[in-house]
């Protein structure tokens, strides 16, 4: 899996996050280093579309995200599909 607008989210399901932050955090539980341009250009597509949001953050360099509830919606969405996938895939397999 390295679809990453669902990567950040599932980071940011975990809780509110910058941006070196969900970096670590998907590097950990998805095997993925996401590159800058690549997650902030994520960031910047689920903020448009409303699925994750700024919050205030006492320290000015760094910018945290949370997770909206549409954008919570749409996690469960795609991870209930990409259950389906893997059950499916394993069933095939038991039987190959």
């Amino acid at each position: 899996m390295s679809d990453p607008n669902v990567l950040v989210l599932a980071s940011l399901a975990d809780g509110d996050k910058h941006g070196y932050a969900m970096m670590d955090d998907i590097e950990r539980f998805a095997g993925v280093r996401l590159g800058p341009g690549t997650l902030y250009g994520a960031i910047a597509r689920l903020e448009q579309r409303g699925w994750i949001r700024p919050v205030k953050s006492a320290d000015d360099r760094r910018q945290p995200y949370t997770l909206s509830a549409e954008g919570r919606r749409y996690l469960e969405e795609q991870l209930s599909d990409l259950s389906q996938i893997v059950s499916t895939g394993l069933k095939r397999l038991r039987h190959a």
